[in-house]
């Protein structure tokens, strides 16, 4: 039991294009000292790469498509071995559909300690993943992806939300206003968990 305690802490931060996620698992990170695995960066830049494997990546994200499981999962492990000191990890972006949460969980042996949805509206992510778009120069973030990421994630994740529901670990978090607030009140709540019998 007590190895169980001093295993890190896994976040799934969940939540529409444009809805926050990145900056605050950044915010987080540097509360908490944890390892942020941000998927939509880390799919970006093997996008960047000339490798077959960043090509085929770069065509599905233009198209606002998902990324297969495999390569998913094989990207999120090479991060999480890469942070071995780390007191958890907010893995943001994941899972986008059910079989990767799954997938995850019989791989890394257990489901994770929290699962945190942003609720944001869906004209504010649109507005906000436009605006991201022409400040960072994503070619994801064009109207056309965004709105087919918004659909896939709709469709996709209502799955997800309820398997994590049944498991009592989805936490709600109404985004954007006072966001971090409420992130670590979310968190710290699962400190608190931790620290019992240890």
């Amino acid at each position: 039991m007590e190895c169980m305690l001093k295993s890190p802490l896994i976040i799934f931060v969940m939540g529409g294009p444009g809805c926050g996620k990145g900056t605050q698992c950044k915010n987080m990170a540097t509360k908490y000292g944890f390892c942020h695995v941000g998927l939509g960066q880390l799919l970006r830049q093997e996008a960047q790469r000339g490798t077959r494997r960043g090509q085929k990546i770069r065509e599905i994200m233009l198209r606002g498509l998902l990324v297969p499981t495999g390569i998913i999962l094989d990207m999120i492990n090479d991060k999480m071995l890469s942070c071995p000191e780390s007191r958890g990890f907010l893995i943001d972006g994941f899972p986008r559909e059910l079989i990767q949460a799954k997938e995850f969980e019989r791989i890394v042996g257990r489901p994770p300690d929290v699962v945190m949805v942003f609720d944001c509206s869906m004209e504010t992510m649109v507005r906000r993943a436009l605006h991201r778009g022409q400040v960072e120069h994503r070619g994801d973030d064009c109207e056309p992806a965004i709105l087919q990421r918004l659909e896939t994630h709709y469709t996709l994740c209502e799955p997800v939300f309820t398997f994590y529901q049944q498991k009592n670990l989805l936490r709600n978090v109404e985004a954007p206003e006072n966001i971090f607030a409420k992130c670590c009140s979310v968190i710290e709540s699962l400190q608190r968990l931790e620290g019992v019998g240890g």
